[in-house]
C-alpha cells in the first residue's frame, strides 16, 4: 500500500512539472527556461526536480510525448483507424476545436518550432520527424477519401496535406495573437469539406 500510494504521489508530481514546463516553455522559450525557475514554480528543490527529469532535455521530451499521446487518443476516438480517412480528417478539426482551449501548449508548439529551425536545437529533428508524419498521415488520410468516393478529383493529395499543415499552424498564430479573430476549428472544416465530395461526419 505505502509502494503504491509513493508510485501515485511521484506520477502526480511527474505530471505537475511536465504541465509547469508545457506553461514555461510556451511563455518564455525552451532557451530561455531554466530548470532553477522551473523548481520554484513547481515548489520542489532542484534535486527533486532532477529525480523526475535528469536534464532540461529530458524534461523537454516528455513534455512533447505527452501532448504527441493526448493527440493520438483525440485522433482514435474520431475513428482514424477507419479505412475512408474520413476520422483522420474529423480528428484535425477536433483538434483544432481543443487546441482553442489550450493556449499554453499552442505557444508552446509556436515557440519551440520556431526555435528548432536552428539545427543545434534538442527539439530540431524531433520537429522535422513530426512534421513529416503529420503531412504524410494526412496525405494518406486524403488517398483513403479518394478510394472511398469522398475526395473532390481536382484534389493533390501531397499538396493539400503540406497545405492543411499549415493552414493548422497559420491559424494556431494569429489564434495566440487574438483569440477573437478567427475560429480554428470551423476554419479548418470548412477547408477540408472543400476538398470532399461528402459532409465530414461521413456520407448520408
Amino acid at each position: 500500500m505505502t509502494t503504491e500510494r509513493g508510485y501515485t504521489t511521484g506520477r502526480a508530481r511527474r505530471e505537475q512539472i511536465i504541465a509547469a514546463a508545457t506553461a514555461l516553455f510556451g511563455r518564455v522559450g525552451y532557451n530561455s527556461a531554466t530548470m532553477l525557475e522551473l523548481s520554484k514554480i513547481c515548489e520542489i528543490s532542484r534535486a527533486g526536480l532532477a529525480h523526475h527529469f535528469p536534464t532540461k532535455e529530458s524534461l523537454m521530451e516528455a513534455v512533447l510525448e505527452t501532448r504527441d499521446r493526448e493527440d493520438r487518443e483525440r485522433f482514435r476516438r474520431n475513428g482514424s483507424q477507419g479505412q475512408d480517412g474520413i476520422g483522420i480528417l474529423r480528428g484535425m478539426v477536433d483538434l483544432a476545436r481543443h487546441n482553442s482551449g489550450v493556449g499554453g501548449i499552442i505557444a508552446l508548439y509556436a515557440v519551440l518550432s520556431a526555435e528548432a529551425a536552428d539545427p543545434t536545437h534538442p527539439a530540431h529533428d524531433y520537429f522535422v520527424r513530426r512534421y513529416a508524419r503529420i503531412r504524410s498521415g494526412t496525405a494518406k488520410a486524403l488517398r483513403d477519401a479518394r478510394a472511398a468516393g469522398y475526395l473532390a478529383e481536382h484534389v493533390d493529395e501531397e499538396r493539400a496535406a503540406a497545405e492543411l499543415t499549415a493552414l493548422m499552424d497559420g491559424l494556431q498564430l494569429q489564434w495566440l495573437l487574438d483569440p477573437t479573430s478567427v475560429d480554428m476549428a470551423e476554419a479548418v472544416r470548412l477547408r477540408i469539406e472543400e476538398l470532399l465530395v461528402v459532409p465530414l461526419g461521413g456520407p448520408d
